[in-house]
């Protein structure tokens, strides 16, 4: 499947539909068949002990699977999760930016299942894994219209 929203429409489409998210987050890389993604890690992404939140972790490969859906399908803002797996490996480095590698297992009309691989920056072993499920509005509904 070829793109629908190159790196700079899907950074302007997020932007416009879920503006919390651009203060946080960088689109890196986005191809036909995965995306990068940047978490920009602040003390507030911390828990005790340095190191960075679980729960910035999972908005981290939540929004990597969404833009990715976005990027392929196109301006669908209304695509919600539905499902994740979370596996934590290893402590991230607090004091580096989070990188996640997602790529999608199964784009299909009603619903999206991605991958997503989650690295402090400049490490070659990845501190978590998810795989999120997200359900599409059908073709035609004014959900899928919307955005």
């Amino acid at each position: 499947m070829s793109l629908v929203l190159n790196r700079e429409q899907l950074s302007e489409y997020l932007a416009q539909v879920f503006p919390q998210v651009e203060r946080d987050f960088a689109i890196e890389k986005v191809d036909e068949n995965s995306i990068t993604v940047r978490l920009k890690v602040e003390d507030r992404h911390l828990r005790p002990g340095g190191t960075v939140s679980g729960p910035s972790m999972f908005s981290l490969a939540d929004v990597s699977v969404y833009a990715l859906i976005l990027a392929l399908k196109g301006r669908q803002s209304l695509a919600v999760t539905t499902g994740c797996s979370m596996d934590f490996m290893r402590k991230p480095d607090g004091g580096a930016d989070m990188i996640a590698r997602c790529t999608l297992l199964k784009l299909g009309k009603t619903l999206a299942v991605g991958d997503v691989l989650m690295f402090s920056e400049g490490a070659d072993k990845p501190v978590a894994r998810a795989t999120m499920t997200y359900s599409l509005p059908p073709a035609g509904s004014a959900a899928a219209a919307f955005g």
